[in-house]
């Protein structure tokens, strides 16, 4: 499980900002660099530039848009994360597309806002992030994975690693996948909350993912038949 992170104004959060129309980036940087806990270290207006100026400055924190001139934010998480792997991805669009969040989900994100967002709820989520927590909106988080269950077509290709978990790995990644935490799935089950986190660890670890968002994302497919047709819950 990430560790919870904490910055202060002689630590700040590093923020690295990626958006193709300048005013937005602007804005942003403006609302960001008011706090005394954030600063903003660089920003980007394309994949390439995004890609090449990242790296270099070691930010804490990036705010992705989504949609970009020559490719797009989710896969800017992708690579960045694949050579920052303590990088936090917050995603954010004008687009409410279920689509784009399985994609940033799956990509690593720990993130996903819509543009309308207002600034202090902005601001609470880079700090969130930025601390080592997911910041996905809830309802539109529990509206994918309901989609994703009536929708097979619409899910990934079954894990071949799901077939690894124990009976009570996939029961908890079950409960994962119903938005429940850790202190109710302990009470769920009759587990200890440092029993269910340790739990969680292994099944990350055999999911080949890092974030809990991620394994929810996987959870549906425990209803899925596997390839001998058998159920896979």
């Amino acid at each position: 499980m990430t560790e919870t992170r904490t910055f202060t104004e002689d630590n700040p959060i590093r923020v690295f900002l990626v958006d193709d129309h300048e005013v937005v980036r602007r804005g942003l940087s403006d609302l960001l660099d008011a706090e005394p806990d954030i600063a903003v270290v660089g920003d980007a207006d394309s994949v390439e530039q995004a890609l090449a100026r990242g790296p270099a400055l070691r930010p804490d924190v990036a705010v992705l848009d989504v949609r970009l001139p020559d490719g797009d934010g989710i896969t800017v998480c992708r690579e960045l994360r694949s050579r920052m792997p303590e990088l936090a991805c917050l995603m954010l669009t004008s687009f409410d597309d279920e689509d784009a969040l399985l994609n940033a989900i799956m990509a690593g994100a720990a993130g996903y806002v819509l543009k309308q967002i207002r600034g202090s709820d902005l601001l609470s989520a880079v700090r969130t992030v930025a601390s080592g927590q997911s910041m996905l909106d809830p309802a539109t988080t529990a509206r994918l994975m309901r989609s994703l269950r009536a929708d097979p077509a619409a899910t990934p290709p079954v894990a071949p690693e799901i077939a690894s978990l124990s009976p009570r790995e996939r029961e908890i990644l079950a409960l994962i996948g119903d938005g429940l935490t850790n202190r109710e799935i302990g009470k769920r089950l009759y587990l200890s909350e440092k029993t269910v986190k340790n739990h969680i660890s292994r099944l990350l670890a055999k999911l080949g993912v890092q974030r809990r968002v991620q394994a929810a994302v996987l959870a549906s497919q425990l209803d899925q038949p596997d390839d001998g047709g058998r159920a896979t819950k």
